[in-house]
């Protein structure tokens, strides 16, 4: 990768940004916009955002204010915890598209797998859902199909009705939290890692190892934590709502971590703390 507009390949041919401007935690509203606005004039063309995060409405007043053509954009969302099911799906999809304001988006994601309001019967729940999006996908309105925090035996589940395999599956990625055993189920079927949380929500920036990195490369720790996630091959998702900070996580491309420093920083085990078990959540 050697610039924001680098993307990966997905396996439908798909192109999809290299790095993506996360939006978690920002609040709706002129915060929200002008971050994203921030992101888009930095080079950012992959903005990810979903229903959870209550911004999708702001999310679509910066697209628009940008200027940029829709179509060189790449906007993620993703269907909330309450909404699983056949019909529950389209509801929030189409109330997606409003906030938004588009005809259309790039990539959907089931948010997460089990939720506790379908913890009795959360396959079912998902095969209606993806039911649902692969409809909207061969109508042209999803142009990438995917999921978030989902182990390999959810997958398998879904598997058993799908006739579309998922392209994605964002997960939580950082440094000493690799998820090998995801990572390598997704990587046998062609579904692309996304990698929610590459700094450790804020955690990182403590880790003595990644200190001594920042020096060696005269690189900031966010920046390295970025660089390492495109060389282990994920999709990063930073986030910030700091102007410098946006340009800052977008400057990975004129450095390259040696192989012995990915392995270093891959080897930090539980430093930043360890993902969620999507089995055992809360909501």
């Amino acid at each position: 990768m050697k610039s924001l507009t680098d993307s990966f390949v997905l396996n439908n041919g798909v192109e999809i940004p290299c790095i993506g401007f996360g939006t978690w935690q920002t609040p709706d509203g002129d915060l929200a916009v002008s971050s994203v606005l921030e992101a888009i004039a930095a080079g950012y063309r992959h903005i990810d955002t979903a229903a959870a995060y209550g911004n999708e409405a702001s999310v679509g007043r910066a697209v628009k204010q940008s200027g940029v053509p829709r179509k060189e954009l790449f906007i993620t969302s993703k269907l909330q915890n309450p909404m699983h099911g056949y019909e529950n799906t389209r509801a929030a999809f189409e109330a997606t598209m409003q906030k938004l304001d588009t005809d259309y988006l790039d990539l959907y994601l089931i948010h997460w797998p089990n939720p506790v309001k379908f913890r009795d019967n959360w396959e079912e729940a998902n095969a209606g859902t993806w039911k649902a999006f692969e409809e909207y996908y061969k109508a042209g309105r999803i142009r990438a199909l995917g999921v978030s925090n989902f182990h390999p035996r959810h997958i398998d589940a879904l598997l058993k009705t799908a006739t579309v395999v998922p392209q994605v599956n964002q997960i939580r990625l950082c440094p000493g939290d690799t998820q090998d055993e995801v990572v390598a189920y997704c990587r046998a079927r062609q579904i692309l890692p996304e990698a929610y949380s590459p700094l450790g929500t804020g955690k990182i920036f403590d880790v003595p190892a990644l200190q001594e990195l920042s020096k060696k490369y005269n690189k900031t720790i966010a920046q390295i934590c970025i660089r390492w996630s495109l060389q282990m091959e994920f999709l990063p998702l930073p986030k910030s709502v700091t102007p410098e900070r946006i340009r800052e996580n977008a400057q990975v491309f004129d450095f390259e971590l040696s192989a012995g420093d990915v392995k270093a920083v891959a080897d930090l085990k539980g430093v930043v703390g360890y993902s969620q078990d999507p089995d055992a959540t809360s909501f």
